[in-house]
């Protein structure tokens, strides 16, 4: 054992018998350990660390941004602010073909703006 290793299990064992963690919440419950059998063990502690601090990957935040934004788009008016979301959306919608580094074509990308154009011009 490291000499480091050795003084955090004394100063453990001091704090254990002055009483320092009787009263933690949970005590007596079982832990609630999540499987991450499916991340690879060398990521786990940087999984976890991501997770508690509520960071998601950017492919996921732009999904999320894209949801929220047409969400948004169904509660809006005014016409000018309705295509200013639109392009939002399209441009968030390139970030995440990029990010994912599939060889979406242009096309498709267009298709979906058209689409989403004549829907918000239909309202």
């Amino acid at each position: 054992m490291s000499y480091f290793w050795r003084l955090a299990e004394e100063r453990i064992k001091e704090a254990q018998r002055a009483g320092a963690f009787d009263n933690l919440p949970g005590k007596g419950k079982p832990l609630d350990l999540e499987d991450l059998s499916w991340v690879p063990e060398d990521l786990r502690i940087g999984y976890l660390v991501l997770k508690n601090a509520h960071v998601l990957p950017p492919e996921a935040q732009l999904l999320k941004d894209i949801h929220t934004i047409e969400d948004l788009l169904k509660h809006v008016e005014d016409e000018g602010e309705r295509r200013a979301l639109a392009k939002s959306i399209q441009f968030k919608l390139i970030r995440l073909d990029m990010l994912k580094r599939r060889s979406m074509p242009l096309r498709s990308v267009r298709d979906y703006s058209r689409k989403l154009v004549d829907k918000l011009r239909a309202k």
